[in-house]
């Protein structure tokens, strides 16, 4: 069993590193503070061509796995960035992944290579007020006319739909009641978003204020039949396609906001001094450093084993759960330890820990909740009976 990156995934540690590290704590602060979009990050990941490192190289990609794509973005995050350079880039890594499965080849050829290269940018439309993780339960309908569909509907945490150029849609093309399974019914389509016709309304919230978060209103909006992926009505099940690799890129997008706050408790921890000497050398400084070491440690390996089994095309599921649950929960205690490990000054912008810690927390919200994934390891790992 060998632990060691191989020397493309090094090399691939080191070149993200260099185009993250150019973007400092004063860059991201001032796009925090101004709500602004980090523009000039996503070209240069764009540049370096980041964009595509999981999309096929016929289409301008790298071809490359969710092993490299989790050691890609664990570096992205452990730069200042937080949950604000993630989102900037996370949807490009698996968010097409329908298109890429099921969309024809005149689709692919025609949208992928612009996401690649960042001509276009792509927002996701699947939760809504009332449905939440109950997807089965969405209300936006997209009603067969000539020539297309006419969508109309109300999705909520449409994240980039300020900036982006694209927007997938899940909506139902068949009524709820009308469907033999809950998860029939349900159709996937890639169109352009027009913010003159959709309402895109920005949502206030607790962190990641430089890219927004969004409540979308469409109404009528016409959408070609060129843009329905698949088959009408298979939504549901290919959007489960990109279920496990979001989890695992979520688990490894976690530990790289810990190990960035740990890397700053650690350095205050040895030059703060009080009564004389370095508040590191107090195990009560110490111990949670060190418990934060262990357990994003243990997290990372959780989520590259989780890596390994699915570009082995190998069961993940439990493993992919399991790494967003753990991971979340450990990165969240290091950024809490960070904030208190600098104690007034934690509690102050200047150090950035305390926009770390806000950050840090959606992780452990979405994109499932952790309710969610211990009934479900309770049910496919441990065979007890189906909770909800």
């Amino acid at each position: 069993m060998n632990f060691d990156y191989t020397d493309d995934q090094n090399a691939i540690r080191e070149a993200v590193a260099t185009v993250a590290s150019q973007f400092d704590d004063n860059y991201w602060g001032q796009k925090e503070a101004e709500e602004k979009f980090p523009f000039e990050f996503h070209r240069a990941m764009a540049e370096g061509g980041w964009l595509g490192i999981t999309m096929p190289e016929e289409y301008g990609g790298s071809g490359l796995g969710l092993t490299e794509a989790s050691i890609m973005m664990n570096e992205v995050a452990r730069h200042g960035g937080g949950a604000a350079a993630i989102s900037t880039i996370h949807i490009n890594l698996f968010g097409p992944h329908p298109i890429l499965v099921f969309g024809t080849d005149e689709q692919k050829a025609n949208w992928i290579p612009r996401l690649v290269s960042g001509e276009d940018q792509v927002c996701f439309g699947v939760t809504e007020p009332d449905a939440g993780l109950d997807t089965t339960r969405i209300k936006t309908v997209a009603r067969k006319v000539d020539g297309g569909y006419l969508v109309n509907g109300r999705k909520l945490w449409t994240s980039t739909a300020q900036v982006s150029t694209k927007i997938l849609i899940l909506a139902r093309t068949t009524p709820f009641e009308d469907c033999e399974k809950p998860t029939d019914g349900m159709s996937i389509f890639y169109t352009d978003l027009d913010r003159s016709k959709i309402e895109v309304r920005r949502i206030p919230k607790m962190g990641r204020a430089a890219v927004d978060s969004n409540a979308t209103f469409i109404d009528d909006y016409f959408v070609p039949d060129s843009d329905l992926i698949g088959e009408e009505g298979k939504g549901f099940s290919y959007l489960l396609h990109s279920l496990n690799p979001e989890r695992i890129l979520v688990a490894a997008e976690a530990i790289g906001i810990g190990q960035d706050a740990l890397g700053r408790a650690s350095r205050y921890a040895q030059e703060r001094e009080v009564f004389g000497r370095p508040i590191g050398q107090n195990q009560g400084i110490q111990h949670p450093l060190a418990e934060n070491w262990i357990e994003l440690e243990a997290g990372m390996n959780l989520t590259l084993k989780a890596a390994w089994l699915y570009d082995n095309d190998r069961s993940c599921g439990a493993e992919a759960n399991g790494a967003k649950y753990f991971s979340a929960r450990a990165a969240c205690k290091a950024c809490e330890t960070a904030v208190l490990t600098h104690g007034g000054l934690g509690y102050s912008k200047e150090y950035h820990v305390e926009r770390l810690l806000r950050e840090v927390f959606v992780f452990r919200i979405a994109p499932v909740t952790e309710q969610m994934i211990l009934s479900f390891i309770a049910e496919k790992v441990l065979g007890q009976k189906k909770s909800y």
